[in-house]
């Protein structure tokens, strides 16, 4: 029996931490074999993160060599374990919603590389040649990385299939540690523009959604240690820029937004409420589908996101009430090299909605808000070519319309419109003023001030 109980520890052990490798205990000098001894064998308890008794086992406590980690390029990963020698979410449970591809089956992957489990609550449950994954898929991945999968077909506008997969979940793995809202829908078009389907769509997934999501975890959030809710939504900013162009998107992304607020206050020192959005755009279906193509030479990875997300659940229940930005929280672990997570290392990226990098600056320098960010699917025709003679006084108009201080100021693409052609102009400071770099000729049928800012 006590052989049997010491080879399940020693499973427990390459189960629990797959990729730590055993190092030879100390020995001392001493009698014995070669005038040396071993140490006797220290014993930690290993819980889960609920604390229960049930599952407490005895694991030797050997130093470990430790894999390198992106927080961490120096190898002494103390985000990944702690100091009890297991992972940080070994044996926890996370709810994601829209997990079965993007930034939801990303931080999943993060999850499950410490052992987690891993509720995957999102639509798909058949292959989308559009949109690659689903919860079936999501769930193989889940497990080769090391956690535990739960695939539930969960549509977030319906209560009932929220409340079946978060009872399935619970009878599966005992309780729920970490909510994570993730699931969106997006239309980026202007009032008129925007079916009144659509807007039911984004209201009913966005904010109604993450409400009924967050109103059916709370309860089993209450009884964990680590109780978090997470929010992949942006900060509050009530800048009109934001609204304009697409007013019925930024209600909806702000309603989850403000169940942080809400929730935070509500629950505070029982579970942690917080938001993360990211400083830069992500390469997701959704961007490619937005952005057009080539649009992924701008963006960062999801990457960047998990590791984010990752950080804030080990933060303890008093950090509450937080609206995180990726890059920053990252800064804050020490993280120096962000082009890790750059899809083309080096290139510009195209910094995220809801973000004023320089407000003040933005404001007194655009003439008005049609300075909007926004992404234009690309036209299927190819965009006729400008006479050459015209192109000496293209850019004569280009250079004019620029300025040392808005180029400083924005660091952006401009969209420059002259008769029945747009020119779209990458600019970039040098030691005596402004350089441009990039200009591509392309067609344009909306009506635009002369210059639109193009993020």
């Amino acid at each position: 029996m006590r052989c049997q109980q010491a080879s399940n520890r020693k499973y427990l052990a390459r189960k629990t931490c797959p990729s730590m490798e055993r190092v030879q205990p100390d020995r001392h000098p001493g009698s014995g074999h070669g005038g040396r001894e071993e140490r006797e064998p220290k014993y930690l308890q290993v819980r889960d993160c609920r604390g229960h008794r049930t599952l407490a086992l005895e694991v030797p406590c050997t130093r470990l060599k430790r894999p390198p980690h992106p927080l961490n390029n120096e190898g002494r990963d103390e985000v990944a374990f702690t100091r009890r020698g297991k992972a940080r979410l070994a044996g926890c449970t996370v709810f994601i919603t829209g997990a079965s591809r993007g930034i939801g089956k990303a931080i999943a992957l993060k999850a499950a590389k410490d052992g987690a489990n891993i509720v995957i609550a999102a639509k798909t449950t058949h292959v989308n040649p559009k949109l690659p994954g689903t919860i079936f898929t999501a769930a193989e991945e889940i497990e080769a990385a090391g956690g535990k999968a739960l695939p539930c077909a969960v549509d977030v506008r319906d209560e009932q299939q929220i409340s079946n997969a978060v009872e399935k979940a619970v009878e599966q793995f005992g309780g729920i540690d970490i909510l994570v809202n993730n699931a969106s829908a997006i239309s980026l078009t202007n009032t008129l523009e925007t079916p009144t389907k659509r807007v039911d769509l984004m209201m009913n997934v966005n904010t109604r959604g993450t409400f009924l999501t967050s109103k059916a975890c709370i309860p089993y959030l209450k009884k964990s240690k680590i109780a978090h809710i997470l929010n992949l939504s942006p900060p509050l900013n009530l800048n009109p820029l934001w609204f304009k162009q697409h007013c019925a998107y930024t209600i909806a992304k702000y309603g989850m937004s403000m169940c942080v607020l809400g929730m935070a206050e509500e629950f505070k020192g029982e579970i942690a409420v917080n938001a993360l959005w990211p400083k830069t755009a992500i390469h997701t279906a959704a961007m490619d589908m937005l952005g057009g193509s080539g649009i992924e030479s701008q963006c960062r990875k999801v990457d960047i996101i998990a590791d984010a997300a990752y950080s804030i659940f080990k933060k303890p229940k008093t950090f509450t009430g937080n609206f995180i930005i990726d890059e920053n929280i990252l800064r804050e672990e020490g993280v120096k090299n962000f082009d890790i997570y750059a899809i083309k290392p080096g290139h510009p990226l195209l910094p995220d909605f809801f973000l004023d990098e320089h407000p003040d600056t933005i404001t007194k320098k655009m003439e008005s808000h049609d300075a909007v960010p926004e992404l234009k699917e690309e036209k299927s025709q190819s965009p006729p070519k400008p006479r050459s003679g015209a192109v000496a006084e293209t850019f004569r108009i280009v250079k004019d319309s620029l300025s040392d201080d808005v180029v400083k100021a924005t660091q952006a693409i401009y969209q420059f419109e002259l008769s029945d052609l747009c020119y779209f102009v990458q600019a970039k400071m040098v030691e005596h003023g402004f350089l441009i770099l990039k200009a591509k000729a392309g067609t344009s049928d909306m009506e635009s001030p002369l210059i639109r800012q193009m993020w």
